[in-house]
């Protein structure tokens, strides 16, 4: 038998190996690459340096919500941040703004839609679609939070948020759901305990850390990147929106808790102040939003949102608070309009303004404005026929939304620190008779007006 030659043999061996190798290569390339999204070739005027995993796998999705007819529009921060650097020119241009991939080829590891849950019931057959197309997929569920009230805690589930994942690359799709308020809210994304926390890295989600708040957007179509997609109108408009949207529950569970200790008032007395109060608030909401004011639930309003739920119905007025930074000369004249005459004016803009309105019978309006100082905010008073001032301490807070009386309106983010303030430790237990003067657990004596000043710093109607 011929000796065989341990060079040729060696030959041999490396040449399959490599011809192996190239096979292998060529098949990831042409077909699994396709099939699993691993790998994807450049998108038409992509740069060199750009990735277009991202806009390979938008597209796949785009092509699979449009064949289950689900509206969809863009909400992903980063990439409406560049969209609105051009709006004019993509609004304009109806094949986008530029040959080159600029907006979905910049790098990040997900891309944000939003979905209004009345257009869209049949998930069954697009999870299915979905994993054919080779997506895996997430679905995030939370209890309804309108189905709560003082009567039922439903507990019942809803989807809030879905995560599709293909390649590298996650599109993050929140549910937003028509509150009673008139606007759209998304829940928190909450994983349950079963589910895979290394499905994506959760923790870069720009939306469901809380949940949000946010007015109906005019949605505009735009060819963006050679794809289809609806943005906001106004994408600056949607950002600054975003950016404040945190919203809070209202605590229906303690409510109910505190009803058990102390009933609720059920007298026809009650009844019509509630209903008074509702309207009066409605009211200054709209007077104070078509002015571009930010205000807040203040005070006893403020307790009684965060206690029970409801208008407290022995306080007898509607209390709201608004910076000092946010004051317009336009507010007396603009709720005045309205049918509320001014009933008093203390302070100044400069020091300790305060204006009561009134509203229907006996209800009236108090609008409390804020000041900065130091480490603390905050608010004053006057006694009119003493001259009399007084400051009322609050630690700094900031706003968030919540739903109160079915009207989309701030509260302090800082909820219980804020009514600890007012209210002290024992804000749990009602308080019939109220001296402003002297019951807050936060006033503070602040001096006397100068009686020359008296005409402007305390005005009565």
């Amino acid at each position: 038998m011929q000796k065989i030659n341990k060079n040729v043999v060696l030959a041999l061996l490396s040449l399959t190996s490599l011809v192996f190798l190239l096979f292998q290569l060529y098949y990831y390339k042409f077909y699994l690459s396709q099939k699993n999204g691993a790998v994807f070739s450049k998108v038409r005027g992509s740069q060199s340096g750009q990735d277009s995993t991202r806009w390979h796998v938008v597209r796949k999705f785009l092509g699979l919500i449009s064949s289950h007819n689900i509206p969809v529009y863009l909400i992903d921060p980063l990439i409406l941040g560049l969209v609105n650097k051009d709006i004019d020119q993509i609004r304009s241009s109806p094949d986008g703004p530029s040959p080159e991939c600029k907006y979905f080829c910049a790098p990040g590891d997900f891309t944000t839609f939003a979905l209004l849950d009345k257009t869209w019931k049949h998930e069954v057959g697009l999870f299915r679609t979905a994993e054919k197309m080779g997506f895996q997929w997430l679905k995030i569920i939370n209890k309804d939070p309108r189905l709560d009230g003082m009567d039922d805690l439903s507990g019942i589930e809803i989807p809030l948020h879905y995560i599709f994942k293909l390649a590298s690359h996650a599109i993050h799709l929140v549910v937003f759901y028509e509150r009673s308020g008139n606007y759209l809210w998304h829940g928190p994304l909450r994983l349950k305990q079963y589910m895979d926390r290394k499905f994506v890295p959760f923790r870069k989600l720009h939306f469901g850390r809380y949940p949000g708040a946010y007015e109906k957007p005019e949605l505009l179509l735009v060819s963006i990147d050679d794809l289809k997609v609806q943005i906001p109108k106004n994408p600056s408009s949607f950002l600054e929106e975003m950016s404040h949207s945190r919203f809070l529950e209202c605590r229906y569970r303690e409510a109910r808790a505190f009803f058990q200790l102390y009933p609720d008032d059920a007298s026809l007395d009650a009844v019509e102040f509630r209903k008074k109060a509702k309207s009066l608030l409605h009211l200054a909401a709209l007077t104070l939003n078509n002015l571009g004011v930010k205000f807040w639930l203040s005070s006893g309003t403020c307790l009684g949102w965060y206690r029970q739920c409801n208008v407290i119905p022995h306080s007898k007025d509607v209390d709201l608070g608004i910076f000092i930074r946010d004051y317009k000369a336009d507010i007396i004249p603009a709720f005045q309009k309205a049918g509320l005459p001014l009933k008093h004016k203390f302070g100044k803009v400069e020091d300790s303004l305060e204006l009561s309105f009134q509203g229907e019978d006996d209800v009236k309006l108090d609008i409390f404005f804020f000041y900065e100082e130091g480490n603390h905010i905050w608010n004053g008073g006057t006694q009119a026929k003493s001259g009399k001032k007084f400051k009322y301490l609050f630690p700094k807070f900031t706003l968030c939304w919540t739903e109160f009386v079915e009207l989309k309106v701030h509260v302090p983010c800082e909820s219980l620190q804020y009514v600890e303030a007012n209210y002290g430790p024992d804000w749990k237990v009602p308080v019939k008779i109220w001296d402003w003067k002297s019951s807050p657990s936060n006033v503070q004596y602040n001096g006397v007006w100068p009686v020359d000043e008296w005409d402007d710093v305390i005005q009565i109607y």
